[in-house]
């Protein structure tokens, strides 16, 4: 799903996932009806639903593949794929400021909550990673290769967000599971 393009569908947007995320901490993910998010963010269930076309949506949508695909796309086409994809979504994680870093981390802390929520985190690294795939292929990298690459960075740090303290920054988090990768723990 594309974010909206409008600055004011853009503050709704990010007023429905900060009321949802509350709630979600609050009472839990699955106590948490779309209905009571829509009431506390003073809109209706429908006005949620042209913003997120489902509830899952709201802890792991993010706008993050066009720019993950830019950064991986922006590395030295003679590295491998593997270190191409690693580089790039470092250099990713570097442009996300701070705001965007506190979402992250508290959607990141509701999934790890949320077994049930592992589907739909599949679903969206799925897209993330169809974006990877893409950029690379375009570069000239054979599809295998660049599934791979992408598969792995991914699999790496999806691992590591489930597993780590919520406090800590995305950046150190990611960092290290890609460090990990690169033989560099």
């Amino acid at each position: 799903m594309s974010i909206p393009a409008t600055p004011r569908a853009r503050r709704t947007r990010d007023r429905i996932q900060a009321v949802a995320l509350d709630l979600f901490e609050q009472h839990g993910y699955a106590a948490t009806t779309v209905d009571r998010i829509a009431d506390a963010a003073g809109i209706t269930p429908m006005t949620f639903f042209r913003h997120y076309p489902t509830k899952d949506a709201v802890v792991v949508t993010d706008p993050f593949d066009p720019l993950v695909a830019a950064a991986v796309g922006a590395q030295p086409a003679d590295l491998p794929p593997l270190e191409r994809v690693r580089r790039g979504l470092l250099a990713a994680l570097d442009a996300v400021d701070p705001d965007d870093d506190e979402v992250a981390r508290r959607r990141v802390a509701v999934v790890a909550a949320e077994p049930t929520l592992r589907p739909a985190v599949v679903a969206a690294t799925a897209a993330t990673e169809t974006a990877i795939v893409d950029r690379l292929v375009a570069d000239g990298t054979p599809r295998l290769d660049a599934s791979v690459a992408a598969a792995a960075c991914l699999a790496a740090c999806t691992a590591a967000l489930l597993a780590a303290d919520p406090a800590a920054p995305l950046h150190a988090t990611v960092g290290r599971a890609l460090d990990v990768l690169a033989g560099t723990p």
